[in-house]
């Protein structure tokens, strides 16, 4: 007799199977002096999924999240999945106007803010929007058995949060994950890596990044313990470094700006995180010379590359760094995760050759449903995978330049928009940021653009050293074509970043123009 296996169909089943009913008493969340346990998230988010209820009769709905970085996000977020519905959390440090953009196109049933909050909510001008706190108590008469119904009725396709992300217009874009795509990557993170309850994981991304879906699953579905890193951290990173050792901290997922600060700055030679096994990270390129700094100094550590843009579920490829790099090499995103097909299309939509290089192109249930409320965005992006001409299957272009090496590895080569035609010539953009990072010490970080109007590669970096624009072209002058070589320099004391803590190419480009 062929016993019927489970299939798993909500996100809240790796709480209350996992984290919950294994470690109830744990510490779940720790924020400065602040600490929850998973059996008090359950608690305190029961309740408020309760309150959400009574407020509202409506299912598969945004619920939107005002609130800092903290445990009381991670009530609300738990709270709505109870209630049957879908997440979005906003940043309460963006300006009003995007904010209010983001609420105005999102259209949430409810918002859940706090009474410190208040005042900047009402300050926006939205209406219709009911608004809840986040420790507010139900009504004693209210059916808690419609938390159960609910959740019997939540299908894996159902919504299950709304990430919003910049525009190439200047408008959010807010992408729709479901619980099946979330699912499908925790399993591959789950049964690819020993990850177990005892690691401390040092959180430093905002809850609004996509970084957080990995972070908060983790941690809810095996036990491990959340650590709130002090966000002005970011920006200090000797304080930084004494955090990961003082905190044990032994797991991280981040982009690796902070850790390319730790690196020009050697500050692990001075204080070492000898807790730290698992290194993640994404978002952005890791330079290898700065890679090979933090391999150096945690030998024991695992590193691992993650790839992928937000409309995909987290990530959907990786590389596990197994092997010794030149500083100038750059770092293989990898191979696909599991159940999830990575198609790489030459310009002519045809599978390209290993060495050519081609547009990455996703298909697999870890796609997002689309954006919300824009299904002409959507149509341009999800589009039908054109090697398949017999039924509908859909694809995500992502507009990256890859190519297969011999190793049957995926690199990543660039963006297909900053990929320019320069004096007759075809150049990636990333590929003179790489060189310079590589070869030049002086160089901290840099971002390389092109002033299409003037005709001008510009190149702007960050450097403690005296360095003339001049000795930087001599310098390159030896590795790269004189055609690659930028014309234009500007020397800043901080790249501008954007709230996931990517450089903000768009506000530099903008720049350009004025």
């Amino acid at each position: 007799m062929i016993k019927e296996r489970k299939m798993q169909l909500n996100l809240l089943e790796y709480f209350y199977l996992g984290a919950l009913k294994h470690h109830p008493g744990k510490i779940a969340v720790e924020d400065g002096d602040d600490r929850v346990t998973f059996e008090e998230l359950d608690e305190h988010s029961t309740r408020l999924a309760l309150r959400i209820c009574e407020s509202i009769d409506v299912r598969s709905s945004p619920v939107a999240v005002y609130l800092p970085k903290a445990s009381s996000t991670i009530v609300a977020n738990l709270a709505i999945l109870k209630s049957g519905n879908c997440y979005t959390n906003l940043d309460v440090k963006s300006p009003v106007q995007r904010v209010k953009s983001i609420l105005e196109n999102v259209r949430p049933a409810v918002l859940i803010t706090s009474a410190s909050q208040l005042m900047a909510i009402e300050g926006m001008g939205v209406t219709g929007i009911e608004v809840i706190l986040v420790d507010a108590k139900p009504g004693s008469e209210f059916d808690k058995g419609e938390l159960e119904r609910r959740l019997s009725a939540t299908i894996d396709t159902d919504p299950s949060c709304i990430i919003n992300t910049s525009g190439s217009t200047g408008i959010p874009k807010s992408v729709v994950m479901n619980h099946r795509s979330v699912i499908d990557f925790m399993d591959w993170l789950f049964g690819r890596f020993a990850f177990g309850p005892n690691e401390r994981i040092g959180s430093l991304s905002p809850f609004y990044f996509d970084i957080y879906t990995l972070e908060l699953w983790y941690c809810l579905a095996i036990g491990a313990t959340l650590v709130i890193i002090p966000e002005s951290y970011a920006i200090f990173p000797v304080k930084m470094v004494d955090f990961l050792k003082d905190e044990n901290i032994s797991f991280i997922f981040w982009v690796p700006t902070v850790m390319v600060n730790i690196a020009n700055q050697d500050l692990l030679s001075a204080v070492l995180p000898e807790s730290m096994r698992h290194v993640l990270f994404a978002g952005e390129v890791f330079p290898t010379k700065h890679l090979n700094y933090w391999r150096k100094m945690l030998p024991s550590a695992s590193f691992i590359n993650l790839y992928g843009p937000i409309e995909i579920t987290v990530d959907c490829t990786y590389f596990v760094v197994d092997r010794d790099f030149a500083d100038e090499e750059p770092i293989p995103i990898g191979f696909p995760c599991r159940n999830t097909d990575v198609l790489i299309l030459n310009e002519l939509d045809r599978p390209a050759a290993t060495g050519e290089q081609g547009e990455l192109c996703v298909r697999g249930s870890s796609l997002a449903m689309g954006y919300w409320n824009d299904p002409e965005k959507t149509k341009k992006a999800f589009v039908q995978n054109p090697l398949n001409a017999k039924y509908p299957e859909i694809i995500y272009r992502t507009g990256d330049v890859v190519h297969l090496n011999e190793n049957g590895e995926i690199m990543f080569d660039g963006r297909k928009d900053f990929q320019i035609k320069h004096q007759g010539y075809r150049i990636e953009l990333g590929e003179i940021e790489h060189v310079l990072l590589a070869s030049l010490n002086e160089i901290d970080n840099a971002c390389v653009l092109y002033n299409k109007e003037k005709k001008e590669i510009t190149l702007f970096y960050e450097s403690k050293a005296s360095i003339s624009p001049g000795t930087i072209r001599q310098r390159l002058n030896s590795i790269l074509p004189k055609y690659m070589l930028p014309t234009v320099f500007h020397c800043l004391d901080a790249m501008p970043r954007n709230p996931n803590g990517k450089i903000d190419r768009q506000f530099l480009q903008e720049g350009m123009r004025s």
